[in-house]
C-alpha cells in the first residue's frame, strides 16, 4: 500500500504564506487563514509543500483506504486561491450560487480574487464543510 503523497509537515505556515509572490494573493491568503483558524479552532499546519490545513480527520479514499487529511484547508496557488471543501453537505449548492465569482471542482473551490466573493457566504461554506467532517466522526 503506497504512502499518501500529501501529509502534514513541520514546515512554517508563516514562511510559506510570506513567500507567496503575488501581493493580492498573499493578502487574500492571510484573510482565509484567519477565517479557517477561527472556524475550525485549530492552528494552521502545512500539508505537503503547498496546502495550509487545519485539524485532522480520517478521509476514506475511493479504494476504501483511510488517510489523514485536514478538516479544512486552502492553497494560494498562482492561478487562484483554492479552498478545499467536502463534496456534499446540506446547503452547499445554494451557498455556491450566492458566493460570487468562482469555479468549482469536486472538492476544490477556486477563487481568483477574494473581493469577487461574499465573505459571509464563504464562511458559511467552510462552516458547512467543517460540520460535515465532524458529523462523520
Amino acid at each position: 500500500m503506497a504512502e499518501p503523497k500529501t501529509k502534514r509537515t513541520t514546515a512554517s505556515v508563516k514562511a510559506f504564506l510570506d513567500a507567496v509572490p503575488d501581493e493580492r494573493r498573499r493578502r487574500d491568503a492571510a484573510v482565509v487563514n484567519r477565517m479557517l483558524q477561527r472556524i475550525t479552532g485549530h492552528r494552521p499546519a502545512m500539508w505537503g509543500p503547498s496546502i495550509v490545513g487545519f485539524g485532522t480527520h480520517d478521509r476514506v479514499t475511493a479504494d476504501g483506504r483511510s488517510t489523514p487529511w485536514p478538516v479544512a484547508g486552502f492553497s494560494p496557488r498562482k492561478a487562484a486561491l483554492v479552498v478545499y471543501l467536502m463534496t456534499a453537505f446540506p446547503g452547499r449548492n445554494a451557498l455556491l450560487a450566492k458566493l460570487g465569482k468562482h469555479t468549482i471542482g469536486k472538492s476544490c473551490l477556486y477563487i481568483k480574487r477574494l473581493e469577487d466573493v461574499d465573505l459571509k457566504t464563504l464562511e458559511a461554506l467552510v462552516q458547512g464543510s467543517v460540520d460535515a467532517v465532524k458529523a462523520r466522526k
